[in-house]
């Protein structure tokens, strides 16, 4: 099957769009499960939104780990519906907190983010995140993705402290047919990335993505050490990098609040890109990451396969899990 294409380089038929959908319903399928049985044991034997019910509401967001904050402003908005509609009938509810979580979210000015602004050559992307979260896999998928739309990639392999990351890379270069630029164990991550993006240069590459390592045991020499890579590459190219995006295990819930805060303590995060969305229950870590951070997730993994890596769309994600 052919690699949808993302970047909107190339116009997708009726059976890729299908089968987007039926990809993305499957890969929430286990969150979609576990908020619809909560919300319908909340709403069991009433006939109207009342007091009770929106409390279960509130106890089933939360679960699901929308979060604290952003379930009760939900809350508050369905609080509001209630008062001004009056008497709503339960069995409207899944559509009432769809477009509920939609206008919280401001789906209406911004469904789908912008991906990337290839008029910059090479536009630079620094991926960071902690140990784990697939974070190499993630850019693996991207390098495919990207090298299927005829865009000339190299990776940079600058988390120096892990050889098995560094072997992974490795494998996802070959796999999508990119270069790779790698040192030695234990090497300087700052000089990788000082390399990767002369040699991105040197090759008249399009997109150079840098890997980096994900050690929160110490923040200040993670942010130190994030700090010191910017500096290399904007000395090859001034504005680089042009995104850091930072990957969050969705699956961890919310442990991935927690690594967002860090990490937007660390450096100046410009995307998100939240995985494993299809192995978890948790998937509402999502409304609440974008709620709370007001950072644009552009990426969400919802399988295995290289097409599972999917550009976000807020609106067509709050109606595959709510409708």
């Amino acid at each position: 099957m052919a690699i949808f294409g993302i970047f909107g380089k190339k116009k997708a038929s009726q059976e890729e769009v299908e089968q987007k959908d039926l990809a993305l319903e499957e890969g929430l399928k286990k969150t979609k499960t576990s908020i619809f049985n909560k919300i319908t044991y909340a709403i069991a034997g009433k006939s109207i939104v009342d007091d009770d019910v929106l409390d279960s509401i509130e106890e089933a967001l939360i679960t699901s780990d929308v979060g604290v904050d952003t379930t009760q402003k939900i809350i508050e908005r369905l609080e509001a519906r209630v008062a001004r509609d009056k008497y709503l009938n339960t069995s409207e509810l899944n559509q009432i907190l769809c477009e509920e979580i939609e206008a919280l979210l401001n789906v209406a000015s911004t469904s789908q983010v912008d991906p990337f602004d290839f008029s910059k050559k090479p536009y630079v992307i620094m991926v960071v995140g902690v140990n784990g979260v697939g974070k190499t896999t993630t850019i693996g998928k991207l390098a495919a993705q990207l090298k299927n739309e005829g865009k000339k990639v190299v990776l940079g392999a600058a988390d120096t402290f892990r050889a098995a990351a560094v072997d992974q890379l490795v494998i996802w270069s070959e796999r999508a047919g990119v270069d790779i630029v790698k040192q030695e164990m234990g090497a300087d991550p700052a000089s990788v990335a000082y390399d990767s993006v002369k040699s991105a240069v040197a090759k008249g590459a399009d997109v150079v993505i840098i890997d980096t390592a994900g050690r929160l045991h110490n923040k200040i020499n993670l942010m130190n050490e994030l700090t010191k890579i910017r500096n290399v590459m904007s000395k090859v190219v001034p504005d680089a990098p042009h995104e850091v995006l930072l990957i969050i295990d969705g699956s961890t819930g919310q442990n991935g609040f927690i690594q967002a805060r860090e990490f937007v303590k660390a450096t100046e995060v410009t995307a998100l890109a939240v995985t494993k969305l299809d192995g978890t229950a948790k998937g509402g870590v999502v409304i609440g990451i974008s709620d709370q951070f007001q950072i644009p997730i552009k990426f969400i993994g919802v399988g295995e396969k290289i097409e599972d890596l999917k550009l976000f769309d807020k609106k067509e994600f709050v109606e595959s899990l709510f409708k």
